[in-house]
């Protein structure tokens, strides 16, 4: 969340003290500090407080980042490298979801509960659907033409991208945060924080079918996805920071190690079997695969309140949202993964 000023990494850091199991053995591994570069950042304009998720048309090669605390959509060209226009009159954009097959960009709103739906080609509005309260993390199957929207106290709306409308409610026991689907079946994989829970979604009946409880571990909200071979389940929890690694055939917990604090996203590179960690401490945390377990090999640096962002696997590229602060405006920095 800085000004676009290029910075170099420093050489050297501590090695980290990670625990590779339940059972906390702890394992000295060495951080590599040069896991990601800073690219470039983008300004954001005069943007105030809180910053909230990210989505891509990766066709266009745009960027849709919810400056929840402005009740706008900045909407950014990653060619140009700027911002090129400001969707406006939302009330606490939180998730952003862009459907290919539709041509559609799906925006849910905390205060109003309502998701709001603009046309790809040039983002002019084209239908809401009112949900409830703070509707939240929106999540896309391109392929069956659906869009997932946390809800409530305790659901996911099912939208259909084609006719724009809700076809069905999937009940949970809490509000939802941070949620995945499964690209290899029909489960979706749900951080239930205020139920002390990971709770397992049969897509086909669009009922919850287990529970998994997180135990002493709380506050779980990013959440990510290894697809098969390995299957795992990443859950970053905040109290305590840490990286839960879950068997997603059963929610056999493998693992946990130590994190960054107050994190909101997290997402797989597939290409370099790692895990970014975005938090609001202002580092993003990088892991890298071992066995059944992960080490942090690389800390990076950002900016304090940057707790979001969008690891785009097509663009092989990872953006983080900064937010304002007393000494920069709030910017959009583009991380470029190494090797």
């Amino acid at each position: 969340m800085e000004n676009p000023s290029r910075r170099r990494l420093p050489t050297a850091l501590a090695c980290a003290l990670v625990s590779l199991t339940a059972s906390a053995e702890d394992v000295a591994q060495s951080v590599d500090p040069e896991m990601l570069a800073v690219e470039s950042r983008i300004p954001l304009g005069d943007i105030r407080g809180r910053i909230d998720h990210l989505a891509a048309d990766v066709k266009r090669q745009r960027l849709f980042v919810a400056e929840l605390g402005n009740n706008s959509v900045a909407v950014i060209d990653l060619k140009e490298g700027k911002t090129v226009r400001t969707l406006t009159g939302l009330q606490e954009p939180q998730g952003i979801g862009y459907v290919p097959s539709a041509d559609c960009v799906f925006v849910a709103n905390g205060r109003s509960g309502l998701v709001q739906m603009y046309r790809g080609a040039d983002l002019m509005p084209i239908a809401q659907i009112a949900l409830g309260d703070d509707a939240d993390n929106v999540r896309v199957d391109d392929a069956a033409h659906r869009v997932f929207v946390g809800y409530g106290s305790g659901a996911i709306a099912v939208i259909d991208a084609v006719t724009r409308k809700k076809v069905a409610d999937i009940p949970l026991r809490a509000h939802p945060e941070s949620f995945r689907l499964d690209r290899s079946g029909q489960r979706i994989f749900v951080n239930v924080p205020s139920a002390n829970e990971i709770a397992l979604v049969d897509r086909s009946t669009n009922r919850q079918v287990a529970s998994w409880p997180t135990n002493e571990f709380r506050a779980n909200y990013p959440l990510t996805l290894e697809e098969p071979p390995r299957e795992r389940v990443l859950a970053i929890f905040r109290r305590p920071a840490k990286l839960a690694v879950f068997q997603a055939t059963d929610g056999r917990r493998l693992s946990g190690i130590d994190t960054c604090g107050d994190s909101d996203d997290a997402f797989v590179d597939p290409k370099r079997n790692r895990v970014y960690v975005i938090c609001g401490e202002g580092v993003v945390d990088v892991f890298a695969a071992q066995g059944d377990t992960y080490a942090r090999v690389g800390r990076l640096s950002t900016s304090p309140g940057a707790r979001t962002g969008l690891f785009v696997p097509e663009l092989d590229r990872l953006y983080v949202a900064a937010r304002a602060t007393s000494a920069a405006a709030a910017s959009l920095w583009i991380l470029a993964p190494r090797p």
